[in-house]
């Protein structure tokens, strides 16, 4: 299984995400460290959960780190999260 294949199922098995969006950003860490010729290893991730509702922004990124521990240990060198609550999301598209 592809590794964004991968994290998007966890993540929307995990949290039910009203919106979830994966950007794989390896491209442009080409040549640095952790960056593999094959891709997938450099992530932007945007999501959207009412599971973050009274979470820190530190216990929400724990939270999905714990959900991708496994991509972590192994292809996934850089995780950068956006990690909305629904209420949040409309607070900042008004």
């Amino acid at each position: 299984m592809q590794v964004r294949n991968s994290i998007q199922q966890k993540l929307t098995e995990g949290l039910s995400p009203a919106r979830l969006d994966i950007v794989d950003e390896s491209h442009r860490h080409h040549g640095h460290a952790g960056a593999g010729p094959e891709g997938e290893s450099h992530f932007h991730i945007e999501i959207v959960s009412a599971a973050f509702e009274g979470k820190s922004a530190v216990a929400r990124q724990r939270l999905v780190y714990a959900l991708l521990a496994e991509e972590l240990k192994s292809r996934v060198h850089a995780l950068s999260l956006s990690t909305l609550t629904p209420a949040e999301e409309k607070k900042s598209l008004e």
